[in-house]
């Protein structure tokens, strides 16, 4: 166990310690990851070094590295040691946190990093939450609360409001949940990709008077897209005017309450009767560790408790003990579940609140230095201002129409990826791609930026060269 744990331990050190000068993504064709890796089952064991190598030489090496400092795409999770550390701690012992007679003090401790959460997030002492496995199971876990909440169970006239702008786990929340296409409603946004409160009000007012029932509005606290915090005063106002649970899907943005900008970024998310909030995005932990947190614990423990009469004779012993502990399975989907807190609750205690702070500001700095260097150079576009550390643009060409650098674009990202300098990736907004950078891991520097936008530029340029001996081989 020693030699195998120091082995295991070089490695992760040595990831740590060269990251930075690794490319950033790689990717294999499936007929190289069957020639590498696949094999029949194993009758006899194989020397655990032999396993090791080929993770270290074929595995390891041939990812998105979500965690390199020049990770611009998608959400980066940058991680730190300590929580790798706490994740070791976690399976190494194995603990099942499922309820409180078999993890008293494990509960504790996620019932602690929960409360810092919701104190972050300005909800009240009567707010609880659980910790998931990432902002697709909290919003998914939302719907049900507030089903449960506002409904008491299905109802085929229900609807969800979301905006156009909502990430793509709400609405699979939805389906699995058995919500049909008539009972989601994606609302139009503003021209700052803003749930529209005209629209959204005008769409409630059309299925109430369908004999519909509205039960139920999805508002953003930064968009994986664009950044965007949607007006959550204003929609908080609409939900208590008309009954509606308001959940907000900060699974991003969130966590950037901690500091002075984020809070200033999102008024009224204190407001929400639910809040997705993913720690492995910007709290820098490492997969899988996600947050649901609600108003009233109570509509949590409403929606997952298993009635006495669904017979769950295998928990009699833990339900006779008294009935204030805390048993997370009461509060989420699963029984089984690990110790998720272990690794954001010793980070936290190990650096202060007072680092991660500072660690998120990085986040806000960069994609301000960033919207400023494209600013500088007149072939880009901005497409949305920096915003929750997340900045779109589009590279320019008056001469050229919109459907060709909309293909030289894409073409850009893949010669941009098997660069392997830096991976940034596009998105979609209004109808058009869109290249989108995101640079919130805390060892971001300007230096680094620059050069990853001259080389997207560069990319830009081979992906016209390339277009144009295209167009003279036709002829």
């Amino acid at each position: 166990m020693q030699a195998l744990g120091e082995r295991a331990l070089a490695m992760v050190i040595d990831h740590f310690e060269t990251n930075r000068d690794a490319p950033t993504a790689r990717t294999l064709s499936r007929e190289d990851t069957v020639r590498l890796l696949h094999t029949p089952p194993p009758e006899e064991g194989t020397p655990i070094d032999v396993l090791l190598d080929t993770l270290a030489q074929h595995v390891f090496p041939n990812t998105f590295k979500a965690d390199h400092p020049r990770f611009y795409a998608f959400v980066p999770s940058p991680t730190n040691f300590v929580s790798v550390v706490g994740d070791f701690l976690m399976s190494g012992h194995n603990v099942f946190a499922g309820h409180w007679l078999a993890s008293s003090a494990a509960s504790q401790i996620e019932l602690t990093v929960i409360d810092w959460l919701r104190q972050a997030c300005g909800l009240g002492e009567g707010a609880g939450g659980i910790l998931v496995s990432g902002g697709s199971m909290a919003n998914l876990s939302a719907i049900v609360a507030a089903r449960e909440a506002k409904l008491g169970g299905h109802d085929m006239r229900a609807v969800v409001y979301c905006s156009d702008q909502t990430h793509s786990s709400m609405f699979k929340g939805l389906r699995i949940l058995g919500f049909g296409r008539e009972q989601r409603r994606a609302v139009a946004t503003d021209a700052q990709f803003r749930l529209s409160v005209p629209a959204l009000e005008a769409a409630m007012a059309a299925d109430r008077a369908a004999g519909r029932l509205p039960f139920c509005v999805v508002a953003n606290a930064g968009t994986t897209n664009t950044g965007t915090v949607d007006p959550l005063e204003e929609l908080a106002a609409v939900c208590a005017r008309e009954g509606l649970w308001l959940h907000v899907d900060g699974a991003y943005g969130a966590a950037a309450v901690l500091t002075e900008r984020g809070k200033a970024a999102m008024p009224g998310l204190a407001l929400a009767d639910s809040i997705t909030l993913d720690p492995h995005k910007w709290l820098f932990q490492p997969y899988e560790l996600g947050c649901l947190l609600v108003r009233d614990a109570r509509h949590l423990q409403q929606a997952f408790r298993i009635d006495d009469d669904d017979h769950a004779d295998y928990l009699a012993d833990v339900s006779r003990h008294i009935q204030q502990d805390v048993n997370f399975y009461d509060r989420g989907v699963q029984l089984t579940r690990s110790f998720k807190a272990l690794k954001l609750w010793l980070s936290m205690r190990a650096f202060g609140l007072a680092e991660f702070r500072r660690a998120i500001a990085v986040g806000f700095d960069m994609a301000e230095v960033a919207e400023a260097m494209l600013r500088e150079d007149p072939r880009w576009e901005i497409v949305t201002p920096a915003q929750l550390g997340i900045v779109t643009f589009r590279w320019r060409d008056d001469a050229e129409a919109p459907a060709v650098l909309d293909a030289r674009l894409r073409r850009a990202v893949d010669l941009m990826r098997a660069d392997g300098y830096a991976l940034v990736m596009s998105t979609m907004l209004k109808g058009r791609p869109a290249l989108r950078l995101c640079p919130i891991h805390p060892g971001a520097n300007a230096d680094e930026i620059r050069e990853t936008i001259a080389r997207l530029a560069q990319c830009c340029a081979m992906a016209a060269a390339e277009s144009a001996r295209a167009s003279i081989g036709s002829l």
